[in-house]
């Protein structure tokens, strides 16, 4: 639109006595209806993993059940936690109070062990008071999980292992500690596949909302312009072919525009996830 009104001849030529828009709108009829059938297809195999057998689906009810029973056997109320802001929030007070008992009773340790465990508990007590502070971000489900991915639990256990081996105190507080930073990661695994799970359903409504009008006014624009049939007139001081044309494109772009959106958070979770963990890639 802006190039048409500062070359509103040139470019109403230029759409005239060529075929290249027709082509190009051509291109781009063809990638939205491709797009859209591929996403729906992805959709089907994300959905038919909900569709399986009733003994797997007893054992994934199962083993959700026996993790929120753990959950609760962690906490002195018994919260089972059933959306990710209060599952930070839990597991936040739990960590932070396991990681503070690891500096009681440190009488006859060497100092400097007292050092390394002080330093060791303020640090894992600093990172799970920042991952219990959700109120910021609440409503917000992916920088809720952009927080939970954040959370570097591998590190903190391989920590706590080092240091309970070379120090005199109990190591059954250390591994108490463990306990909780591995529940905490297969809670964060769950949320994630829920996450991604929403996510693609999402995005094949979306893109299906968004796709099927711009494909009939892209197919319409196209059989206008080879016709000739579109309104003599100005709009806004642009002839109508070159109004017409923006609008196609601008229309035709949305459904890509969409999946790149999508696309790019759910790289960017993939991203972190496989650099976090126990093991991760440098």
């Amino acid at each position: 639109m802006a190039i048409s009104t500062l070359w509103t001849f040139e470019m109403q030529t230029l759409l005239t006595d060529t075929s290249t828009v027709q082509t190009i709108l051509n291109t781009l009829l063809s990638g939205m209806i491709l797009l859209v059938s591929i996403v729906v297809s992805i959709n089907s195999i994300v959905l038919s993993h909900d569709m399986t057998s009733v003994q797997n689906q007893e054992n994934r009810v199962q083993g959700a059940i026996r993790f929120r029973r753990e959950l609760g056997e962690l906490t002195e109320g018994g919260e089972n936690p059933s959306d990710l802001s209060a599952f930070l929030g839990v597991m936040s007070r739990i960590i932070s109070i396991r990681a503070q008992t690891l500096t009681d009773d440190l009488d006859g340790v060497e100092e400097e062990l007292v050092e390394d465990l002080d330093e060791f508990s303020e640090s894992v007590s600093a990172a799970a008071d920042q991952l219990g502070e959700v109120d910021e971000t609440s409503g917000a489900e992916f920088a809720l999980l952009w927080k939970a991915l954040g959370f570097d639990y591998g590190r903190h256990i391989e920590q706590s292992r080092t240091i309970a081996s070379s120090s005199g105190t109990s190591h059954e507080r250390f591994e108490d500690l463990v306990d909780a930073f591995e529940l905490f990661a297969v809670g964060k695994e769950y949320f994630k596949t829920l996450y991604y799970t929403r996510e693609v359903s999402k995005l094949s409504q979306t893109l299906l909302f968004v796709a099927l009008p711009a494909i009939l006014y892209n197919a319409s624009t196209i059989i206008a312009i080879n016709g000739q049939v579109l309104p003599d007139g100005v709009i806004l001081g642009i002839p109508p072919l070159q109004t017409f044309v923006a609008v196609a494109f601008t229309v035709s772009i949305a459904p890509y525009l969409v999946l790149t959106a999508y696309m790019l958070r759910l790289s960017t979770v993939s991203r972190v996830t496989a650099s976090g963990g126990i093991f991760s890639l440098k």
